[in-house]
């Protein structure tokens, strides 16, 4: 019987290397491949960065293949990177939202980009070291399921794969904890079994989302007002670039008492302040939509939907109020819904699907086109 081949996305980490040793001890052919998606070609800039993006990553992930005896390479993703990623990152901070590259990138990069690349030099699966599973319902569609462990489930950011990137995906981690993980590492001698998982954005390892949004755009990011939802000035914000719903912190504002960023408005340059209260809505709006388990989503359903990937998730209701928008009615109020971020639906253990959060003002602009 031949085997089958899977290109394993190793990022130099515990889960990855542990994703391809478990493949490699289940009998498949396992290539490794770290995906050059770094920028800046300066080698101390390089060295300096941690993450899936650095040398360090691929100095890791080339030992660990090496002690598995599998074939390692380094494929170039740059271009594809700066466009579906960066681009998009600076692009939704300067229209007053707060995206999530870690999405994009799985969908484009390591899914779209690398399962084309892997299928063209014979794989028939692609792999990562993700904390989630991969199955097939009763209703013939592939699905994205919790992980064995809460506390790591990665399920979140996975919502907007494809049913033909899920058919050629495999997730072998996703049947385990961390600390299990890190035993089968270091019980197979990698030396990566203690190495600290990467915590930032791993283009942005300074986390000064500011600087990078200026040093990346033509665009002029100037400051402007502070407003209440009655549109009175309460004083002049940074630059809108600089917040994101929800915000308590760094706000420089002398109110008397805590107050929170409540909307951001960059046809106006405006960022709306409110009270705790103003931060919570029973409704949130989506479109860019994915199905997932489900083929639509249907009116009245009740799904559990995360606002935000440390968002434990409420119970909630979906009703579509366009082709491509949803309108989801919590049960209870959820707290800093944040345009730009996923609304991911679950269906049980199962994802159900999800969308990207709108604005009300956006939704209702949409529901008029």
């Amino acid at each position: 019987m031949v085997k089958k081949k899977v290109v394993v996305g190793m990022s130099g980490g515990v889960d990855s290397s542990v994703a391809a040793c478990l493949l490699k001890e289940q009998g498949y052919e396992v290539i490794g491949v770290t995906m050059q998606i770094w920028q800046d070609e300066d080698r101390t800039v390089i060295e300096e960065n941690g993450g899936c993006c650095g040398l360090s990553a691929v100095e890791d992930a080339r030992r660990v293949a090496s002690i598995l005896d599998i074939p390692y390479y380094v494929m170039n993703f740059k271009d594809i990177f700066k466009e579906k990623v960066i681009r998009y990152f600076v692009d939704d901070y300067i229209h007053g939202r707060t995206p999530n590259p870690c999405i994009a990138c799985n969908r484009y990069v390591k899914w779209e980009a690398l399962l084309r690349r892997s299928m063209e030099i014979g794989a028939d699966y692609i792999a990562t070291g993700h904390y989630a599973r991969i199955e097939q319902l009763s209703n013939g569609r592939m699905a994205v399921r919790n992980s064995v462990t809460a506390a790591k489930d990665q399920t979140y950011a996975l919502y907007n794969l494809t049913q033909e990137q899920l058919r050629h995906t495999l997730m072998p981690v996703g049947d385990y904890t961390k600390d299990e993980i890190r035993a089968i590492a270091a019980k197979r001698g990698l030396a990566v079994a203690g190495k600290p998982d990467s915590q930032e954005i791993c283009f942005v390892p300074d986390n000064d989302y500011g600087s990078f949004i200026e040093k990346n755009t033509d665009m002029p990011l100037s400051p402007g007002n502070y407003v209440d939802k009655n549109g009175r000035i309460l004083g002049r914000h940074r630059g809108i670039i600089h917040y994101t719903v929800g915000q308590r912190k760094g706000l420089n504002l002398s109110m008397g008492h805590p107050v929170f960023v409540t909307e951001i408005r960059p046809e106006t340059n405006e960022v709306v302040i409110g009270e705790a209260e103003d931060v919570f809505t029973d409704t949130v709006y989506c479109n860019q939509l994915n199905y997932m388990a489900l083929s639509d989503f249907d009116e009245g359903k009740e799904l559990l939907g995360k606002i935000r990937y440390g968002h434990r998730g409420e119970s909630c209701t979906v009703k579509k109020i366009g082709r491509d928008l949803l309108e989801c009615r919590f049960l209870k109020p959820v707290r800093a819904v944040t345009p730009g971020q996923a609304l991911v639906l679950y269906d049980g253990e199962y994802v159900a699907g999800g969308g990207t959060i709108l604005s009300r003002a956006e939704a209702e602009r949409q529901k008029e086109q």
